[in-house]
């Protein structure tokens, strides 16, 4: 499963590394190194500016590319080299959502709070996600997430590990968002309509299924257009984007137990810490310990009080 995550980096840095082309944040967040379930996130997906889906928050500034935007405006080409569509047609979007998928036809947004997560094995015929597995898909981004390991002995504490890429680039969580019609509210205001998401899930390989049989959908770079296209319906054409995760390239470390409540946060939670006893560390499939986590760059560590530090290796994974 993925229950906690960090994200960090800055709105500007999100909307370049994604090729964002339609902004539609009005309010940055804060970094967040403890993203907990019903929390505010960004997400990434592809949308017409003439949907007529609730209201549109923000004021749809439009954003540069990594590749930049030309003075005549034209939009940069996205990552499989296709140009992106004129702004009357579909463009990729920054959205903040809330954590914690609202079905539309749900009665109230309490639901929310249990589909946090969708498995990739049945996103596309449970009827919580089907709809939106065909009409609504997104990236969630992420500087890494975190997963608990079992004790290794009866009565011991859980330790909580950080995974990341060891380059310190960017995930791209596969997710799904809805729009949700709160009925007390009258139609035009921007609060009657609630933007949600869900994470989905995959089996772990080996070398991450040490720590946890469950990890987050990753969708790599290249493959991103062809998630967020929202013309692309066809559920056969779908399911071989969710392909097993692959761990290269992925690090892990066990970090503080501090994690473990959302009410702690900041950039000392991804530093990295010795286990609670050795045969934690056994666990963990002999790596040395000690050490802190691999140099972090400035855009993934949000405000420069608490930095994480710069050396030592974390477990290649």
């Amino acid at each position: 499963m993925c229950g906690r995550y960090a994200s960090a980096r800055k709105r500007i840095e999100l909307l370049e590394e994604f090729r964002v082309e339609r902004d539609r944040v009005s309010e940055p967040l804060q970094a967040d190194y403890n993203v907990a379930p019903t929390k505010r996130v960004y997400a990434v997906m592809a949308r017409s500016s003439r949907s007529g889906e609730g209201p549109e928050p923000g004021d749809g500034r439009l954003a540069k590319s990594a590749a930049g935007a030309g003075a005549d405006g034209r939009a940069a080409q996205d990552a499989d080299g296709r140009a992106a569509q004129d702004a009357a047609g579909v463009q990729r979007e920054l959205r903040v959502v809330r954590w914690g998928l609202v079905p539309s036809w749900a009665k109230d947004r309490s639901i929310g709070s249990r589909m946090i997560n969708a498995r990739a094995e049945t996103v596309s015929s449970k009827p919580s996600f089907r709809r939106a597995f065909v009409r609504r898909r997104c990236l969630l981004p992420a500087d890494g997430y975190y997963e608990w390991q079992q004790p290794g002995s009866a009565g011991g504490t859980k330790q909580p590990y950080f995974i990341c890429r060891g380059d310190n680039g960017p995930l791209a969580f596969a997710g799904l968002y809805e729009l949700w019609r709160d009925p007390a509210l009258p139609a035009e205001e921007e609060l009657s309509w609630l933007w949600t998401a869900t994470i989905i899930t995959t089996s772990a390989p080996d070398e991450l299924g040490r720590i946890h049989d469950r990890m987050p959908m990753v969708i790599q770079p290249d493959r991103w257009a062809d998630w967020l296209d929202p013309a692309s319906g066809d559920p056969a054409d779908l399911m071989p984007l969710l392909v097993p995760a692959a761990a290269e390239g992925l690090i892990s470390y066990p970090v503080s137990t501090a994690v473990n409540s959302v009410r702690n946060n900041g950039a000392q939670l991804i530093e990295r810490v010795e286990p609670a006893d050795a045969g934690q560390m056994a666990l963990a499939d002999g790596d040395p310990g000690g050490g802190t986590p691999p140099g972090r760059s400035s855009r993934s560590r949000g405000a420069a009080s608490g930095e994480a530090a710069d050396s030592g290796p974390g477990k290649q994974l």
